[in-house]
C-alpha cells in the first residue's frame, strides 16, 4: 500500500447546528454536506479500495462519492464522547475538561465514554491494518474529525497532546504516503483539488523541490 486517503464526512446537521454528534443515532449529512460528498466522487475515480466508519455521516459520505459498498470498520469510528454526546459545543466550552480536552487531550477521559488515547489507538491500528491488506493501490478511509487528526499526528510522528493543532473540516481529505520507510503527510484538510497529492513521492527533495 503506498496511499491512504483520508476523508472526514461531509458536513452534517450536527455541524451546522453546533452540536457534538459523537456516535449518536440520527445525525444525516445536510444538503451542503451532501453536495461536498457528491464533489469528491471525480477525485476519488481512480480509487479502489474504500473503507468507512459504520456512523451513518460516514456510510452517506462513502456512497455518494462513488462507494456505496465500501467496507465498514468499526475501528474507524467516531469517539465515543459519552455524556457529552448531543451537547451543544458552546455549552461544552464552558466544562472544565474542555480546556483539557485542547490542551492535554492524553489525560482526557469522557465520562461515561471512552479515552482519547483509546481513540486514537484504535484508529491508528484501523489504518495500520489496512495498509497491510493492499500493495501499491490507493485507498480511502472515510472517517471523522478526531480520528483523522489522531492517524495524522501519529503518521508525523508529532505528541498526540498537540493532534489539535491540525485542522480537517467537514468534507476534506487527507493523504499518508506509506511507500517509503517512514510515512509521509502529503496533505491536511484539503479540499477537491488536492489529487496530485495522491502520487507516492520519491523521498524528500533537497530545498523543498518547486511549487
Amino acid at each position: 500500500m503506498s496511499i491512504v486517503i483520508l476523508v472526514r464526512h461531509g458536513r452534517s446537521t450536527a455541524n451546522a447546528e453546533g452540536i457534538l454528534a459523537g456516535r449518536a443515532d440520527g445525525v444525516d449529512l445536510d444538503e451542503h454536506g451532501r453536495a461536498q460528498a457528491a464533489g469528491l466522487a471525480e477525485v476519488l475515480v481512480d480509487v479502489s479500495h474504500a473503507y468507512t466508519s459504520p456512523i451513518a455521516r460516514c456510510r452517506q459520505t462513502a456512497e455518494l462519492a462513488g462507494f456505496p459498498s465500501a467496507v465498514v470498520v468499526d475501528g474507524l469510528s467516531e469517539c465515543d464522547y459519552g455524556h457529552w454526546t448531543g451537547g451543544k459545543l458552546a455549552d461544552l466550552a464552558k466544562e472544565g475538561l474542555w480546556e483539557q480536552v485542547q490542551a492535554q487531550p492524553s489525560l482526557v477521559e469522557f465520562p461515561g465514554g471512552e479515552t482519547m488515547l483509546t481513540m486514537r489507538d484504535r484508529t491508528v491500528g484501523a489504518v495500520r491494518e489496512i495498509v497491510g491488506r493492499h500493495s501499491g493501490e490507493p485507498a480511502v478511509v472515510f472517517s471523522h474529525g478526531d480520528p483523522i487528526k489522531a492517524i495524522l499526528a501519529d503518521a508525523l510522528a508529532i505528541p498526540f497532546d498537540e493532534f489539535q493543532r491540525l485542522d480537517v473540516p467537514p468534507g476534506s481529505l487527507s493523504v499518508i504516503d506509506f511507500s517509503g520507510a517512514k510515512p509521509v503527510v502529503r496533505l491536511v484538510g484539503g479540499g477537491v483539488d488536492a489529487r496530485r497529492a495522491f502520487v507516492p513521492s520519491h523521498g524528500a527533495t533537497v530545498g523543498g523541490g518547486v511549487g
